[in-house]
């Protein structure tokens, strides 16, 4: 965090600064704590500039020239969503900032950070990353400015964009830059993104209209309407086409899965024809399954925009070792007795999983984490609840969660490897639960009863929101849940209560909340 604190260690140089719009608290629900102690795990030296006054490069120069690169995200929040309500008024306070003030960060963090450290240090590699870059790779709808905006890699002139859970691609790309190899070499590291100027010659360009065919704009049904006879019914009597040609058709060789890539509707088309953007966000999740996912390619101006596949899912094995690297669970002493909201919330938590395979149409989990759950081992989660029993100051007795993107996903995977690695529905549970997925809630029983045992826990709470069209196939879970670990409220989501809606959505119907309520 600071010249002095290199100088205790014996640092003349870090080998990567990492800079963020967040506080900086060593615990593993800030993203840039888990990226900056795995790094040290590998022997890197890693430096942190935590919410940088961006009015000028002076701050990113605190910490000298990095070695490798400097690794830029906004922070576990985008950045606009963290500074502005939906009304687009500028928020009062900010969760992750000490005494919660607000200000501390600036709109659109990742571009201002990315453009500050090139003014620091011209010629080190930037690679940004975090939930603002992951969820802006390609041509995107911008809320806050009611248009179509660039990639994020092109604004930002980054050098890797690094999207999803990138602990595998930072690694990676780190100790490849720590032998030799230029940032303009890296380019088959899964779930990063970066610019090009043509496609290989060895890659076979498929046009994105193959895989899924843009359709018109369904207009809002009219709830006055009256049902009026037209003339829909099918017409009869034309004659049959009689050319006389006899048309052969021949299928055309294919190159190898990995050897595709699909070309999406280049920027300057999706940004002003509304099918285009719909039917390119599509085949991005169309093409979000890690083991049959291709890469993508979107023009910009003269240059394209060149995604590679998502990354694979972490096995339990890294999960637990990520997990369990040695985090202090307290903000940096800098702060002093300066309270972070977030961290408030969240210090006496335990994440368990990660990823998400409901695939609401809203939501950013998916997307970003995924839709393949990585778990952690039983004996890893109740190490670390008597981690933060232990170490953690203030706790008294309670985990205020066992969770993740879900509280009830843990061990729920698709009954086939064959079949996951195949399957390229954007959801498990939509329109109704798969027949292939296992629902067996018995391994997150096991884990709730064995952490309430462990000495000097007096309760488990679950925070996180469970998914009642889950919990319903396993009527065992609902009775442990609600007898043991409910703290006042249990979170849902059923968004709505009609059809249309919820279908939109991609949420269960209103029905299932009744028979989950009942």
């Amino acid at each position: 965090m600071t010249r002095a604190e290199m100088d205790e260690l014996g640092w003349d140089v870090c080998d990567i600064v990492l800079v963020t719009g967040d506080a900086y608290v060593d615990h593993p629900s800030f993203g840039m704590a888990i990226v900056g102690r795995l790094l040290e795990s590998h022997g890197f030296r890693v430096g942190i500039i935590a919410q940088p006054d961006w009015q000028s490069a002076e701050p990113f120069k605190e910490l000298g020239r990095p070695n490798l690169f400097f690794g830029i995200t906004a922070g576990n929040m985008d950045s606009m969503v963290n500074r502005y309500t939906s009304d687009r008024k500028i928020r009062s306070d900010d969760a992750y900032t000490p005494g919660g003030e607000g200000g501390k960060r600036p709109d659109r963090s990742v571009l201002v950070y990315a453009n500050r450290c090139r003014q620091a240090f011209k010629d080190v590699p930037l690679v940004v990353g975090g939930i603002e870059a992951s969820l802006r790779r390609i041509a995107h709808f911008d809320y806050w400015s009611e248009k179509v905006r660039r990639s994020l890699l092109v604004d930002s002139r980054a050098d890797l964009l690094v999207y999803g859970n990138g602990e595998r691609a930072i690694v990676d790309i780190a100790h490849r830059l720590a032998a030799g190899e230029s940032i303009a070499e890296i380019r088959d590291v899964r779930g990063t993104a970066f610019m090009r100027k043509e496609v290989p010659a060895d890659r076979e360009v498929i046009d994105s209209t193959r895989v899924d065919t843009p359709g018109p704009v369904q207009p809002p049904p009219d709830p006055y309407a009256m049902d009026v006879p037209g003339d829909s019914a099918c017409k009869t009597g034309e004659p049959a086409s009689e050319s006389g040609k006899l048309v052969t058709l021949a299928r055309k060789p294919r190159a190898p899965r990995e050897q595709q890539v699909i070309r999406l509707p280049a920027y300057e088309d999706v940004k002003d024809e509304p099918v285009l953007y719909a039917h390119a966000s599509r085949i991005l999740h169309l093409e979000s399954n890690p083991h049959n996912a291709r890469a993508l390619v979107q023009r910009h101006g003269d240059r394209d925009v060149w995604l590679n596949p998502p990354p694979i899912p972490l096995t339990t094995p890294e999960m637990d070792s990520v997990y369990e690297l040695p985090y202090q669970r307290v903000p940096h002493p800098s702060y002093g007795a300066a309270k972070i909201p977030a961290y408030q919330m969240i210090r006496f938590s335990v994440t368990i999983l990660r990823g998400c395979f409901g695939g609401c149409s809203f939501c950013s989990i998916t997307e970003h984490e995924g839709r393949i759950i990585q778990n952690r081992s039983e004996a890893s989660i109740l190490r670390e609840i008597e981690a933060v029993r232990d170490n953690t100051p203030g706790f008294t007795g309670v985990i205020s969660d066992l969770g993740g993107p879900t509280a009830n996903m843990y061990r729920l995977a698709c009954k086939s490897r064959k079949i996951e690695a195949a399957c390229r529905k954007p959801s498990c549970v939509f329109p109704d639960v798969c027949h292939n997925l296992n629902t067996d809630h018995d391994p997150l029983i096991q884990i709730y009863r064995k952490a309430r045992k462990l000495p000097g826990i007096k309760k488990i709470l679950i925070a996180s929101g469970l998914r009642y069209d889950l919990a319903v196939k396993s009527p065992e879970y609902v009775k442990e849940l609600v007898t043991h670990h409910v703290g006042g409220y249990l979170k849902i989501a059923p968004e709505h209560t009609q059809p249309g809606p919820l279908a939109k959505m991609m949420k269960p119907g209103i029905g299932t909340y009744d028979r989950f309520k009942h």
